[in-house]
C-alpha cells in the first residue's frame, strides 16, 4: 500500500499577483497576507540598495513555476 504525502509546493500565484506572482505565491505557501509580505519586501529593497533585491526577485520569477490551472 503506497501512501502519497501531501507535500506543499511553492508556486507563483495567478490570483495574488502584482508583477509576477512570486510574493503572492509566498503568501499562499506560508498562509500570510501577501500585502504584509510586499511591505516587508519594499523595506528589504530599500535597505539592500534595490538592485540586489530586484536580482533575487527576477531569479525567483524564473525558478518558481506558475501554479497549474485548476480547470
Amino acid at each position: 500500500m503506497e501512501h502519497k504525502k501531501n507535500i506543499k509546493k511553492l508556486y507563483r500565484s495567478h490570483d495574488n499577483k502584482i508583477c509576477a506572482g512570486v510574493i503572492g505565491g509566498l503568501g499562499e505557501y506560508f498562509s500570510i497576507d501577501p500585502v504584509l509580505l510586499r511591505v516587508v519586501w519594499v523595506f528589504i529593497l530599500i535597505f539592500t540598495g534595490i538592485v540586489p533585491g530586484l536580482i533575487v526577485y527576477l531569479i525567483t520569477m524564473f525558478i518558481v513555476p506558475l501554479k497549474p490551472s485548476a480547470h
